[in-house]
C-alpha cells in the first residue's frame, strides 16, 4: 500500500488543485512562522495568526481529502 507522501508527490504532478492547495499551505507555514519569531502578538496579530492557522488547516484537509480520494479510485482499479 502506498504511503500518503507518495500519492501526494503523485497528486502534485498530476492535479492542479492539488498543486495549488500544497503552495497555499506551504505559504501559510512561512507567514505562520513569522509570528512565532516575534516575542509577543498584539490583539490584530493573534487574530490573524488564527486565521491563518484555521485556513491552512483546512487546506491540509482537503489535500487529505484529495489523498483517500485517489486511494480509494486506484484500489478498486
Amino acid at each position: 500500500m502506498m504511503r500518503d507522501e507518495q500519492i501526494a508527490e503523485i497528486l502534485a504532478k498530476e492535479s492542479d488543485e492539488f498543486k495549488k492547495l500544497s503552495e497555499e499551505h506551504r505559504s501559510l507555514d512561512n507567514m505562520l512562522t513569522g509570528f512565532s519569531s516575534k516575542r509577543w502578538l498584539n490583539p490584530d496579530e493573534e487574530a490573524e495568526k488564527k486565521r491563518l492557522q484555521k485556513l491552512k488547516l483546512l487546506k491540509k484537509d482537503r489535500m487529505a481529502e484529495l489523498i483517500r480520494r485517489w486511494r480509494s479510485s486506484h484500489i478498486l482499479n
